[in-house]
């Protein structure tokens, strides 16, 4: 029976080892370097990426981008978040992944719901 338990234990931690690791060692504040805004990490070819742009810029919404294909640090801060598509945005150290306008707006206004 305890081998099950460690075997199931084991499992459990690998397959949630991003988010521990995180919690353990959350990253940097990447949004104190850019005075508070959204990031966004993006590609120049990602359709969704030009959507969200558009999106931001409609509703008057700051943010920094950073190409993750072109800029080193934007391809580091990227990975360190645990990026896995684009887009990614960085909303008040909170994580949007693709295009969400709803999630966006709830967390740009602050209502984290």
């Amino acid at each position: 029976m305890k081998k099950w338990i460690f075997l199931a234990l084991t499992i459990i931690t690998y397959q949630k080892w991003d988010s521990i690791n995180h919690f353990i060692n959350p990253p940097p504040d990447y949004a104190a370097a850019h005075n508070g805004e959204v990031i966004l990490y993006s590609a120049a070819w990602c359709s969704y990426c030009t959507k969200t742009r558009k999106f931001l810029n409609k509703k008057g919404i700051a943010f920094f981008e950073y190409d993750i294909e072109k800029s080193t640090e934007g391809r580091i801060q990227y990975n360190e978040l645990g990026g896995d598509g684009v887009p990614l945005l960085l909303i008040d150290h909170k994580l949007v992944q693709g295009f969400d306008s709803t999630r966006i707006i709830e967390l740009a206004s602050g209502e984290d719901l």
